[in-house]
């Protein structure tokens, strides 16, 4: 049962503790960070045969998922125009429900023929693989910059309009 509660450890006390990202401007590199970061715990979750040392690698892996789900909703909110949120939504529900699934199914195809716990660690390193691929492929996500985004300033010139004729018509 720990194996399933290790992973909400780890993404509760990343998120108890969070308030050290309100200083970050990157979040980019949060969100390849922590998906990262996930992929080498999985990783590590699959090389030790350890059970302590699997659990906390399962809470480490929570700890990254946060965070990369921190820097996404950051980068969602600075940058999606409300007109687009709704058609967005549907399509980050559609990668949340659909690409776990998939993910079991591979590690279960794979666990078949190479044994579970090489089925966990090559999941974790193609994980950290696919990051290094999509940061290449990417370069405006890990270079995003809140301060300098010219969307992110752009929807905060926005905020500022509408926040300013509110406040005139009150």
């Amino acid at each position: 049962m720990g194996e399933y509660a290790a992973g909400s450890v780890g993404s509760l006390v990343l998120g108890l503790t969070s308030g050290w990202t309100s200083g970050v401007r990157r979040h980019g590199l949060l969100v390849a960070g922590g998906a990262a970061g996930w992929g080498l715990a999985i990783a590590g979750a699959g090389w030790f045969g350890n059970v302590w040392w699997v659990l906390l690698c399962l809470a480490l892996a929570g700890a990254g998922d946060m965070l990369s789900g921190l820097g996404r909703s950051t980068i969602w909110n600075q940058t999606i125009p409300e007109e687009l949120r709704g058609r967005l939504a549907g399509i980050e529900v559609l990668s949340y429900s659909v690409g776990p699934q998939l993910g079991q199914v591979r590690a279960g195809v794979m666990a078949g023929w190479t044994g579970t716990r090489a089925a966990v660690w090559a999941g974790g390193v193609a994980c950290v693989a696919s990051v290094g691929l999509l940061c290449l492929a990417l370069p405006k996500l890990v270079r995003y910059d809140s301060a300098t985004d010219e969307d992110a300033l752009r929807r905060k010139e926005q905020q500022a309009r509408q926040e300013g004729t509110t406040a005139g018509t009150a």
